[in-house]
């Protein structure tokens, strides 16, 4: 059912987070408008923007009297609203287990070890070692998951996951994790991009600000 308004998702340019959100938005085809947040001048602990998402974390969507944060959990409102059955969201026990397992791999292994060293790298901090040795056992993982597959879970079209991971996953590079070594990842990050309706994702603050 398409919307009667806009949607309004409240980012940040620069967020892998948002531009999970953003994909999914543009590649439905849904009315949206774009607000963003400014975390360096702390608009995100702003009293309007709390209201919204006493987290202050950025993305938050609004869907006429819903609001709705945390990334993961807006692709699959928007997947089961707006395209249920589709290809993007499995309904079978095993898809949707397979799903929640990327999902947690984004949380607990992309945000640390890609997103972290990519942010640093943008900002001007050092980029933790650490960190970088999550995101490189992520990337084998995930060389090896697309092993004889175009998509990161087993299936002809694509699902929430890969676009759960391609924002940061094609950023790699800028926190030192070049993918020059992964060919798979390289070519299933051309593939998502090739998708109608990508949208790139921003890696400078100047316009993210």
């Amino acid at each position: 059912m398409a919307p009667t308004q806009p949607l309004k998702l409240y980012r940040l340019a620069l967020s892998g987070h948002c531009h999970r959100v953003e994909l999914l938005l543009s590649m439905l085809d849904l009315p949206y408008e774009t607000l963003d947040v400014n975390l360096l001048q702390g608009e995100n602990r702003s009293a309007g923007f709390l209201a919204l998402n006493p987290l202050g974390q950025v993305p938050v969507l609004v869907d006429g009297d819903l609001v709705l944060s945390d990334s993961n959990a807006i692709l699959v409102y928007l997947a089961q609203r707006h395209a249920p059955g589709s290809h993007w969201m499995p309904q079978d026990p095993v898809g949707q287990a397979q799903l929640q397992r990327w999902f947690s791999l984004a949380a607990g292994m992309l945000g640390p070890g890609i997103a972290g060293p990519r942010f640093a790298a943008i900002t001007g901090k050092p980029v933790s070692e650490a960190a970088q040795a999550t995101g490189r056992r992520l990337l084998d993982f995930m060389e090896g998951e697309l092993q004889g597959r175009n998509w990161l879970m087993d299936g002809a079209e694509p699902s929430l996951a890969d676009l759960a991971l391609v924002g940061y996953t094609s950023q790699a590079g800028i926190g030192g994790l070049p993918l020059t070594t992964y060919p798979r990842i390289t070519a299933w990050v051309a593939r998502v991009q090739a998708l109608r309706g990508y949208v790139p994702l921003s890696d400078r603050f100047a316009e993210a600000a």
